[in-house]
């Protein structure tokens, strides 16, 4: 490392610790090199890139550079070709920013959101509590393939018979958490109880990634039948195998690296998933390595989708995307790129909601309708959250209880939108 590379690393380091979080990320986009241009995932079909705006804040605009951004929550020492020296840095020099940046924001690089009362919205794993009613069940298991293995968590409600078959949701956590917390945290499992859904909990392992992130920024965790779309993909179809699972109501939803891992099996895997959720996430091809995933969690670049290769990739894929207008994690502006590459090269009428939670967040919904009327995508605005699942529970990390509840209306969407012709993935 040459001497400009370690005055930049103690300058970074130091920007961080005093709270100087913009100033700390710009540094070390300047070591890293600037910016970037994402990359193709599957072929050379570039979406047009939304405008990326500046934050909103309480629904007010806030000038350039004004606006604290937190460091994206994935890049991490464990990440695939983390042996090799990364853009002109030691591994361990790296390594030693990176803690800076997780210790000076508390649990994680997704740290920093406050819940009402002041209290961080940081519980460990070990604290999640998951409760499960009688007759119901929330089974451990592991899935392994050549991609390696990953342990997930299966939730099996009480008016689940075998037989009747029923929908699935796969749940992909966000960076520092487990199955179980996001389940306490979401809440998803007492929704699919009520309307008698299957869910399943993927796990991403420490070995995988340091903060337990999906690795959606790595190029070989953006391809079908690769990597962690592999894996996630596995697991599905195993549940689908040893449950009566409907194959045309299969869906998948994730919170931040798990959003944009939710957007990557939907790009790679249309056969299998009828509509994702994308939850303060990213849409697939964001980002190819560290150095790209800064840019795009701040809102740069061009995203680039896989080539169109099939009828089933040029259909739309129905989508239900939140985001928080004063999210310091990840840009909003990442919101429009997973809306614009859920309908590639298709003309949709769109019309805007507005509401506001009884003794919470205002928010604004803006719906695409297709030719036949019916709503395909939605976009919630959130004016005024964070980095955070919407209307959650303070049982698990991450969430902001003042809504509106992301669940609810996620499992809303997707029921209404079964798969036209679905298939066991391979």
């Amino acid at each position: 490392m040459n001497n400009i590379e370690n005055a930049d690393l103690l300058e970074a380091t130091r920007l961080t610790n005093a709270g100087r979080l913009t100033e700390a990320t710009a540094v070390l986009q300047r070591m890293l090199g600037g910016g970037h241009t994402a990359p193709d995932v599957a072929g050379d079909t570039a979406l047009s890139a939304p405008r990326c705006a500046p934050p909103i804040i309480e629904g007010v605009a806030v000038p350039a550079g004004t606006a604290r951004a937190e460091p994206p929550p994935q890049p991490a020492a464990a990440a695939p070709g983390a042996g090799r020296r990364p853009f002109g840095l030691r591994a361990g020099a790296m390594q030693t920013l990176h803690g800076a940046l997780h210790g000076s924001l508390g649990q994680g690089n997704e740290a920093g959101f406050r819940l009402p009362g002041g209290r961080r919205g940081d519980l460990s794993s070990a604290e999640a509590q998951v409760p499960v009613p009688d007759g119901a069940q929330f089974l451990a298991a592991t899935f392994a393939n050549e991609a390696g293995s990953r342990p997930y968590k299966l939730y099996v409600p009480s008016g689940y018979h075998s037989g009747q078959p029923v929908p699935l949701v796969v749940m992909l956590h966000g960076c520092t958490q487990s199955p179980d917390d996001f389940a306490a945290g979401t809440r998803m499992n007492e929704a699919a109880e009520e309307l008698t859904c299957l869910v399943v909990y993927p796990g991403q392992t420490a070995s995988a990634n340091m903060q337990k992130c999906w690795n959606w920024f790595s190029e070989g965790d953006q391809q079908r039948g690769q990597g962690e779309p592999s894996l996630i993909a596995g697991i599905t179809c195993q549940v689908i195998r040893d449950y009566a699972v409907d194959p045309r109501r299969v869906y998948v939803a994730g919170l931040s690296a798990g959003g944009a891992a939710a957007a990557i099996m939907g790009k790679t895997y249309p056969d299998l998933f009828a509509a994702i959720g994308v939850h303060s996430g990213l849409a697939c091809g964001a980002a190819r390595d560290m150095q790209s995933a800064f840019a795009a969690m701040q809102g740069g670049g061009v995203t680039r989708t896989a080539g169109v290769r099939s009828e089933a990739e040029r259909q739309i894929l129905p989508a239900i995307v939140f985001h928080g207008d004063r999210d310091r994690t990840v840009n909003p502006c990442n919101a429009d790129a997973v809306v614009a590459q859920s309908a590639p090269a298709t003309a949709l009428s769109q019309r805007a909601e507005h509401g506001r939670v009884p003794g919470g967040h205002a928010y604004s919904r803006t719906l695409s309708v297709d030719e036949a009327g019916r709503p395909v995508i939605e976009q919630w605005i959130i004016h005024g959250a964070g980095h955070a699942w919407s209307g959650g529970s303070a049982a698990g990390s991450y969430t902001d209880p003042r809504g509106p509840d992301a669940t609810r209306e996620m499992l809303r969407f997707f029921l209404g939108h079964p798969h036209t012709a679905p298939t066991l993935a391979t």
